[in-house]
This record gives C-alpha cells, structure tokens and sequence, in this order.
C-alpha cells in the first residue's frame, strides 16, 4: 500500500514512529497481520488518535476474523483524520474483502479527492469497477494510471480491455498497436515470445470482431513468425478463410487441421464446409458421403469421421453405413455406443433401420456366433455388448419390459460388469420405481467400490427414492473422513447435483424448509464463484493470457444460466410460490383454494391456523421438524469441530414474511440469462401476478406465448392473471387496464371476452394432451361454480381414458392425485387402472 506524497502536520509523527508505520505497511503486504498488529499498537500507545496507523490495526484484525473489531478501529481512524487518503484506502479494502463492493466504490472515491495520483489506489479502484462492470468509469482510471506512468506495459493492455469491454474495437486495436510500436521490446524474460504472441493473438481477435475480416486475415499473415501458439492461429485462419470465400486456403487450413487432430468434431465440420458443403442437401449428399469416406480411409483410427456421415446418410447407404458401424463398435465392446446414436434415434426411418439390425445380430449371434452368414466367429463378449445396446434401445422408446428382459440376458452373461447393473437401474428409473432402482444401484456399487462415479450414481438414486440418510451415508464414503459431515464437505466442493437432488427429495418429502436451505446454497455458492473471480483481473493481466481471459469474464456475467441454476431455481421458485399461496400453519386448507381468496379472507384463515397452531405447542404435541438431523451423519471419525448451524431445519427460513420478495434472486436470473426457456416466463408471470405487477406478468406472457403458446403452465398462468386484472379488489388503473386489455386481445384474441370460455377452448384444442386438459381442469375448477372441481375430475377421467391420449408418468402421477381428491370411487378405480396398465413397473405409492 503507497503511502502517497502528500504529508500534513497534523498527520506525520516522529522519526521512530514513522519507521514503525513504514514496517506496518510491509507487514500488511507480506500478510503477518499478528505483527502488524503488535506494531500498530505500539504507535497508539504514544498516539492513540493516530488515524492512519487505527485504520491499518482495524484492516489486519479484518483478515483475522475479527470483523467488529475491524469496523471499530477503521471509523476510529476516519473520524481522526477525514482527509487521509490512506484511511479511505483502508476503509475500501475492507468493503471489498466484506464483498460490499458499492460501499469499497464510494471509500476509493474519497481516497482519490485527496491523492489523485496514487497509482496504487487507482490501480485497486479499476479493479473494483471491473468486477462491478462499470466499464466506462473502468475506462477512465486505466487512462489516468497511463497518464501517470505510460511505461507500464499492463496497463496499456487493461485498457484496451476496457475499450474491447465497451465494444469499442477501433479504440482498443489502436491502443495495442501504439503499444506495440513503442514499446513492445519492454517485454523480457523467459516467457516473453509468449506473451508478445498472446498480445497479438488478441489483437487480431478484436480486428475479427470488429467485422474488418480482410484487415484481421493480413493482420494474422503479418504476424505469423511472432505467434508461438501455432494451433489458435491456424484456427483462426481457418475461420476468416471460411468467412472471406477464400476455398482454397481454407481448405488447406482445415486439411491440416484435420490431419493434427482427426476426431475434433469443429476441425471436421470446418472442413467439410470449405468444399461449400456447409448445408446437406438432397443435390451433394453423395459427394458428401464420399468425402467422408475418403477421410476415414485416410484416417482409419477416427471414430468420429465414421459416425458424422450417418446423420447424413439415407435409405439403404444408412443402413450399409450403420452395419459397419455396429459391428465394429461391438466387436470394440464400446459402452457408450447408444449414446452416440441418439442424434439418429430421432427420424423413425433410421430407428427401424438400427432396430432390424441389432435384433437380426443378436438371433445370428446367439445361433452361430456370428453377425451373419459369413465371416468369422466373435468373442464371447460381441452377445453382451448386443445385448447391453438393445437394453438401452428399448428403454429410450419407453419399453420397460422388453429392456429389462435384454439387461437380465445380459447380466446372467457377465454379471460381474457394473455398467450392466447401472443400466438394470436406470431402466427402473425410467419405469418410475426409484426404489427398486436405487437398490439396482446399490448393487451396481457395490461391484466397485472404489469407483467414485458409480459411488455418486448411488447417491442420486437414493435421493430420488427419497431416502435421504442412506444417500448421505453412501456420500460419505468419498468424502473427507475430517469433515463435519458429509454434507458440508459435499458444499465445500460445491457438488451442485447432490445439492440440487436433496432439494427436490425434500420438497417431495413436504419439508420446504431444508428443501430452501439447499436452494440457497447453490445460489450462494454461485455468486461466491462470481466473486472469486476478483483475483484473476490482476493475475490475468500479468500472465498475458488475455483472450482466455476477455472469454471468461463473459462467461461469468451469463453464470445463472448454467443447467445446475437453472434447475435450483425453478424448484425455488415454486416452492416459494407455494409456501406464499398457502403458508405454514395452513393445514389441509387447498392452495388453489387460499390463492384465490380475498385478502380478508386470508387474514382470517392465516389467524385461525395461528391460534391452533400455538394451542398444539402449549399441548406438547410439536415435534422438531423432520430432517433436522439429517445433516449430521458422520463420515467416520472427526477431529474437527462442527460449525454451529443455527437454522438446522430451515425453520427461519418458513418464517418469512415475503416469500415473493425471497424468490426474486432465483426469478431475475431466469429471465435475465434464460429467457427462451419456457420455465422462466410462466413462472415470472407467477410471481408478478402475486405481486400485483401486471405489466411485469404481462411481458412474462407476451414472451412465453412467443416461445410456446401451447404450453400448460403457461395457460394457468395467463387464466390466473386474466382473473386477478379483472378483479375489482385488484384492478389496476385506468391507463395500465386500457394497455393489458389493447396487449392481450392482439396476442389471445376473445380471452378477455369471457375467461370460461377461452379456458374451455383450451381444453378442447389439446384433448388428446392429458397435461392440458389437467391444467385447465385445475385452473377451471377455480373461476366460478360452473367449473366446480368434480368436473374437472370428470374432464381429466374421460381425457386419460381416450385412444391416442399423451401423457408421461408424472402426469399420470398429478391426474391421478387430482381425479383422487375430488371424484367418486368409480372414477378414481377406472383412472388407477389405467395408470397402472400404462406403468406397471412405477412404485405402488404413485397410484396408491
């Protein structure tokens, strides 16, 4: 840390004791915050009102855990001395490290007013803006830092990161080239050809990207003997030939790129596309075919050059194609054989194809030994394999029986393979027995029980069937035997599926308040990854890996769209709806029921289920709340302390008084970074439908009628906010009902017309799809009692029962569960049958 040039009276102390300050600065570098400490408070003895040397004693208790006390000495030193520059770094430093990075913004800003010309704080400061994203302020320090010292090679680079963040290519390719001109020879030491070849690597990337293709392909020529990462520069010809139509260049390009790394799918396809074969069609598909074929002599060891021509391929040349294919990977005894295939799973013809000649291997191998009439005998192994790919063949197409008879032929084959056991599970799985699949996973672990993946398959099947103890136990034999528990350990290696999993089992279990403590660990656990990548904007810059790290700061501002967010935040979404529409205490009150009533009538029933509430706790007859110990299995001996939690069921977390307001933080990341998911509308539409934000709901709507105007979800949604607008109690006013009315007749004409009616017609459109007639039984049996819910029950019943009607397990699941509780026993007989029939592998308890 400078201590700057500006010195006052006021500020400076005696020979000795600037001495000391000087060697509390350098212990604060050198990080021995206990002698630093020691020093300071040698200072304050003599001085106790010395703001500068309280500041530094406040930022060295911060790094050891004592944050109040930090706080403390740091105000201490701000009140003695408001002017000190040192004093404002501190308190900034101290923010930033607190992750509080408004406040650290607004301490550097004082510190500037009074040393504008501290590089170290400028230096922090740019830092700060970054992580923030305030690039033009970002901008502006990075020019004042080369102002003051134009010498510095990183801080000529950080600027023209800053121009590249601001999409101003032009300012940002001049700035490395006039530090380039001038100064680049500054650039020494071992590693220098590599740093000198990454600043022009970025350069020439940031000319592509200003659209200025024929400049960046003479810029790539121009620079090719300095570049020491020959592949990244072949890449990138390789693209601006493609993009420029120069066909023979980027055919020797890509030719050369195939010939490095021949199974590399995008070198393949970049190839492929500069003989102008970017699209297949009917007219090149045999000079397609040919080219594949070409290559593949040439490369006989590329599976992948042999798997690409069958997305292609047709008719009798797909099944000659594929028939050599299979053989060979049989022959190989290649697991992931199936998975390849999927994409050619998806066009019935091909399916059929793949379908006559697996089951026609297997007839002939287990006659003759043989894949046909001719050639020589296969190993043993060829049948299992066979058998292994029809087991999983069958289970995609929702063959539970057919696939478990292929498994159960295999494992009587070799029952000592895990893969086969895992498959036996997963087929389980797919029927909707987890149980019987997580004891078929049991089984497959057990096998091997020094294989980490199988370990963790276990865990996962444990967690769907719901038993959460045997799935933390089977966990802790993975984790650290010196962890609290499996759990923690789990978090710290920021294992999302187990997090995201045990969620959703606890939400099955009807325990939202460990359900939401999962929840929020993900979400914490994503912004500490946002956070972390505070280091890496100086550290990046020193190593002058500047293209990989422009791509990773864009990977981090999209971070919440990744699957495991995603997937949390949609469970915590409508969870949090559902704890809103019916909060605790509430009993067996129905939520549809307690959504729809005045807020009156909320009062009441909230009051009501208080008061018995309080009445069962004063009778003894409140137990703690399942799964409060679930978290504290041990994974075997523990020398350390188990830190204190002090919500262990999530109790505090159920006693929220705004559940909406609580899942904003998982909803605006959804609409922000996944608005083309449809999940992320409806459920945006959800939650500002509750919260009277109609205009919110509306653009909800709009977009999610955009991306699929026929699904269910949405159509609840759009029922409810129909309802809510046209309430008297809601009605907003005049000008935003005039604009929703204009909004929603011009993209659902007649629904605001007579709502019945619209959801009505939604329901005969979609008779043969049971998850919409369900979602309009459900939503209908809530607007009036024309639509009561025996009804509805009654809709849903004859919907299950037509020929042709769609449905998947889970549906099958919530019609059953519906018809259930509001139909006669004739019914609720009929549509178990049915589901039964349909799913006869499925636990006991789906259709009990």
């Amino acid at each position: 840390m400078s201590t700057g040039s500006v010195q006052r009276t006021g500020r400076e102390l005696p020979a000795k004791e600037s001495a000391l300050f000087k060697s509390i600065l350098k212990f604060y570098e050198h990080k021995q915050y206990k002698k630093g400490i020691k020093v300071a408070e040698q200072i304050l003895k003599k001085f106790p009102n010395h703001g500068e040397t309280l500041a530094m004693k406040g930022l060295f208790c911060g790094h050891l855990d004592r944050k109040e006390d930090a706080h403390q000495f740091i105000k201490k030193g701000i009140v003695a001395d408001m002017t000190s520059h040192i004093c404002w770094h501190v308190y900034g430093l101290f923010y930033r490290g607190e992750k509080n990075y408004e406040e650290a913004s607004k301490c550097y800003i004082q510190a500037l007013k009074f040393d504008k010309e501290n590089i170290q704080i400028l230096r922090d400061y740019s830092l700060l803006q970054l992580q923030m994203r305030n690039y033009e302020t970002l901008k502006d320090s990075r020019l004042s830092l080369i102002q003051l010292r134009s010498s510095n090679r990183l801080f000529w680079v950080g600027l023209a990161i800053a121009y590249h963040l601001l999409g101003n290519y032009d300012r940002a390719i001049d700035v490395l080239t006039t530090y380039e001109q001038c100064d680049a020879g500054a650039i020494e030491g071992p590693l220098a050809a590599f740093e000198i070849s990454e600043l022009l690597l970025y350069r020439n990337s940031l000319i592509e990207a200003s659209g200025d293709l024929q400049r960046a392909y003479d810029d790539l020529e121009d620079i090719k003997r300095r570049v020491v990462d020959k592949q990244s520069w072949k890449q990138a010809k390789g693209r601006l030939t493609m993009n420029l139509g120069y066909e023979t260049a980027c055919q020797q390009v890509y030719e050369d790129l195939v010939r490095s790394n021949p199974d590399c799918v995008q070198y393949i396809i970049g190839y492929q596309g500069s003989f102008g074969w970017s699209t297949v069609a009917d007219d090149n598909i045999e000079e397609v075919l040919q080219f594949y074929e070409k290559l593949s002599n040439a490369y006989p060891r590329s599976n992948t050059l042999k798997r690409i021509p069958l997305q292609y391929a047709t008719g009798d040349r797909f099944a000659q194609l594929m028939d050599v294919y299979l053989q060979n990977n049989f022959r190989k005894g290649v697991p992931s054989l199936f998975v390849s295939l999927k994409d050619c799973l998806k066009d019935a013809k091909k399916l059929r194809a793949i379908e006559d000649l697996v089951n026609g291997y297997k007839d002939s191998l287990e006659r003759t030994g043989r894949f046909g009439a001719e050639g020589e005998k296969e190993p043993p192994s060829t049948l299992l394999w066979v058998l292994y790919f029809l087991a999983q063949f069958y289970d995609k197409q929702g063959q539970a029986n057919t696939a478990l008879k292929h498994i159960e032929a295999a494992i009587k084959h070799t029952p000592t393979s895990v893969e086969l056991h895992m498959t036996r599970a997963r087929i389980y799985k797919h029927a909707g027995d987890n149980l019987s699949a997580a004891k078929f996973m049991e089984e497959a672990r057990e096998l091997d029980l020094q294989d980490r993946f199988v370990n963790s398959k276990a865990t996962k099947y444990w967690l769907r069937a719901d038993n959460i103890a045997q799935a933390e136990k089977t966990a802790g034999y993975f984790t650290k035997h010196d962890a609290p528990d499996p759990v923690s350990d789990l978090t710290d290696m920021q294992c999302f599926w187990f997090l995201v999993e045990s969620a959703k089992s606890y939400v099955r279990l009807n325990k939202p308040g460990m359900a939401l403590k999962r929840l929020n660990l993900v979400e914490k656990i994503f912004n500490d990854i946002y956070d972390d990548q505070f280091d890496f904007h100086s550290y990046c810059l020193r190593k002058m890996t500047l293209r990989s790290y422009t791509e990773f700061l864009f990977l981090e501002d999209k971070l919440k769209s990744h699957p495991f967010f995603f997937q949390a935040a949609v469970v915590a979404t409508k969870l949090l709806i559902n704890l809103h529409d019916k909060p605790k205490g509430l009993g067996d009150i129905d939520m549809e029921e307690y959504a729809n009533m005045s807020a009156s009538d909320r009062k009441k029933a909230q009051r009501k289920a208080r008061k018995a509430e309080l009445k069962s706790a004063a009778e003894g007859n409140v137990t703690p709340a399942a799964g409060a110990t679930a978290v504290t299995v041990a994974a075997g001996s523990s020398s350390k302390k188990k830190p204190v939690d002090e919500d262990p069921s999530g109790e505090k977390l159920l006693n929220s008084n705004d559940f909406l307001g609580d899942s904003l933080k998982f909803l605006r990341p959804l609409l922000e970074l996944s608005p083309t998911r449809i999940e992320s509308q409806y459920l945006g539409a959800e939650v500002y439908i509750r919260k009277k934000k109609y205009l919110l709901a509306l653009k909800c709507i709009k977009a999610g009628l955009a991306i699929d105007p026929r699904d269910s979800n949405l159509h609840k949604a759009i029922v409810r906010f129909i309802r809510d607008v046209r309430n008297p109690e809601n009605e907003a006013d005049a000008a935003v009902a005039a604009l929703i009315d204009e909004e929603l007749e011009a993209i659902i004409p007649g629904a605001f017309g007579d709502v019945v009616k619209y959801n009505d017609r939604f329901c005969e459109q979609n008779a043969l799809s049971l998850a919409h007639v369900l979602a309009a039984s459900e939503i209908g049996s809530v607007l009036g009692s024309a639509h009561s819910k025996a009804q509805g029950a009654k809709q849903v019943k004859e919907a299950f029962m037509k020929d042709g009607c769609e449905f998947t397990l889970e549906t099958a699941v919530a019609a059953y569960a519906f018809v259930k509780k509001n139909s006669d026993s004739a019914a609720i007989e009929a549509v178990q049958a049915k589901c039964k029939q349909s799913f006869p592998l499925a636990q006991a308890s789906s259709f009990a």
